[in-house]
């Protein structure tokens, strides 16, 4: 039997994305296609599972560049199966707690100042005598120490 072959249109379709996502997709290397004789790509029925895991993971805020990095992971570029959705969520899961962690330290401290340290309102909970913080660096330097003990990095 022969293995199924699908058009662009049909996996856009099937998955509920548009086409131009597909092309998007393959140029940043996350799916793979190849061309049939009239030039129109086609692909694997696994590009499905591809794609799934791609929404998913962006849906919980995964970047496509981690979701890239996870798939190379993956022996010979395969297709994730339920073994490797499993380790890979899991490893998600703590980037995600990370990131939770950085966001509730945020909230609470957003109400009362912005974590710089500048004294610039007129009731600031963080006392900083003599400008203490700026030895720390410049810009919020409470909020990026809380950013780093929730294992999280600047640009995520």
């Amino acid at each position: 039997m022969a293995e199924a072959i699908w058009s662009v249109g049909m996996v856009a379709k099937r998955c509920g994305i548009n086409v131009s996502a597909l092309h998007f997709y393959e140029q940043q290397g996350l799916i793979h296609s190849w061309r049939n004789a009239g030039n129109q790509r086609r692909y694997k029925p696994e590009v499905l599972r591809r794609i799934s895991v791609i929404k998913a993971a962006q849906k919980v805020g995964v970047s496509l560049e981690e979701i890239k990095q996870a798939f190379l992971s993956l022996p010979n570029n395969r297709t994730p199966t339920v073994e490797d959705w499993q380790r890979l969520s899991k490893n998600w899961q703590r980037m995600l707690d990370g990131r939770i962690a950085y966001l509730q330290t945020l909230r609470d401290n957003l109400s009362g100042c912005i974590g710089c340290g500048c004294l610039s309102m007129t009731k600031c909970p963080l006392y900083n005598p003599d400008d203490k913080l700026a030895a720390l660096g410049s810009g919020p330097v409470i909020l990026d120490q809380a950013e780093q003990q929730a294992g999280t990095r600047k640009g995520d």
